[in-house]
């Protein structure tokens, strides 16, 4: 179990060290800007929309090593998808990192490495923060959401 342990630390610290999806996006169909108040993780989400389609998802902000993983993981996931994809995903997500989740469905891929989390209540709200602005994205809100 150490050795898988390792290997989900080595995927965070991967997705923290090299971001993936993160920058701007030009022509943003959707957009929306998070904060969590406790740490002072901020985010911004922009896609681009084809139909129901996310054609091009970026991330922007400054925030710890779970909050940018998750967020660079969570781009990796939704691009190219349905639209529709993040309502199951983010619920088993969230479930995941909230110690819910017993057997992570094989739908979550690479998230799984956040299953540890969940032994850090306080943590929760960095990994899904992300989660929580893409959605508020695709209901165009446009007062930042936060995690409070």
């Amino acid at each position: 179990m150490s050795e898988l342990m390792d290997l989900y630390q080595e995927v965070i610290l991967d997705h923290t060290r090299r971001p993936r999806n993160f920058g701007s996006l030009e022509h943003a169909t959707h957009r929306a800007e998070g904060h969590n108040p406790l740490c002072g993780d901020r985010v911004a989400v922009s896609l681009r929309l084809d139909g129901d389609v996310v054609r091009e998802i970026r991330f922007e902000g400054k925030g710890c090593a779970i909050s940018t993983a998750s967020a660079s993981m969570m781009t990796e996931l939704l691009k190219g998808g349905e639209a529709g994809l993040l309502q199951t995903v983010f619920g088993q997500f969230q479930d995941l990192v909230t110690g819910r989740l017993i057997e992570p469905p094989e739908d979550l891929g690479k998230l799984v490495a956040f299953a540890g989390v969940a032994a850090f209540p306080v943590r929760v709200k960095c990994a899904t923060l992300a989660w929580h602005t893409v959605k508020a994205a695709l209901q165009n809100r446009q007062q930042p959401i936060t995690t409070e």
